[in-house]
């Protein structure tokens, strides 16, 4: 079994709202609960850790009840950042595995969960080729610096599983080193354990900005519409 760590936390900066994005209606629905039904829908997540922004407790709370979600919900406030928020809902993980999503990826489903779960190795993320060419360079100069084979590289993806064990000890590494990660994959293989990834969904994109939003909404669109 597992505990998922719903990431919930951003205050929705890059989009422009006066409320955290994840609360935002999202075809009439608050972005949160896409990710809160999918996760609710697999019968190996036994609990769901899901943190808040500052102040918007009795929002998040209305969010579960109004939606009726049956896996048990344990509620952490968010961390100054990211990984600061993964540090202190993990000692709230009861189960040995744990899973990693966020709120801000409702195109989530049940499938790529369960493909995790269903991985033989217990450090799994999903991620998917970049299409695009990218390059290291020098911020301050503007000089490109060399060249990056693209074939070596992956766009990083949640959800991601760990070994309870292992995410808790990269964890208390980078905390030694003084290093702060934008996300748990990276983190965990720096550490000196093995992570290994599985093909992901170029639909699974985070929601950051306007833009991002309206593409969600066409995404999730009934199939009638495609219909008119």
């Amino acid at each position: 079994m597992y505990s998922l760590i719903l990431l919930n936390g951003g205050i929705g900066a890059r989009i422009g709202a006066n409320q955290p994005k994840q609360l935002l209606k999202l075809r009439g629905i608050p972005i949160l609960v896409y990710a809160l039904v999918q996760a609710d829908r697999v019968e190996k997540i036994s609990q769901i850790i899901l943190n808040y922004p500052e102040g918007w407790r009795e929002a998040v709370e209305e969010v579960l009840s109004d939606y009726a979600i049956s896996t048990p919900v344990t509620l952490v406030e968010a961390g100054d950042s990211r990984h600061a928020s993964v540090a202190a809902m993990l000692p709230h993980c009861t189960e040995d595995d744990v899973i990693i999503h966020e709120a801000a990826r409702p195109l989530v489903s049940v499938r790529n969960f369960e493909s995790l779960i269903e991985d033989e190795h217990p450090n799994v993320s999903l991620m998917t080729e970049i299409s695009f060419t990218v390059a290291p360079v020098d911020p301050e100069t503007h000089e490109v610096t060399g060249s990056l084979d693209r074939s070596r590289l992956r766009n990083v993806q949640l959800p991601q599983k760990f070994a309870k064990a292992d995410l808790t000890a990269a964890h208390e590494q980078a905390q030694k080193d003084g290093k702060v990660y934008t996300e748990d994959a990276t983190l965990v293989a720096d550490s000196g354990r093995p992570v290994y990834f599985i093909e992901g969904s170029d639909v699974n994109f985070k929601v950051t900005t306007p833009t991002d939003l309206r593409m969600a909404g066409f995404l999730l669109r009934p199939e009638e519409e495609d219909d008119d």
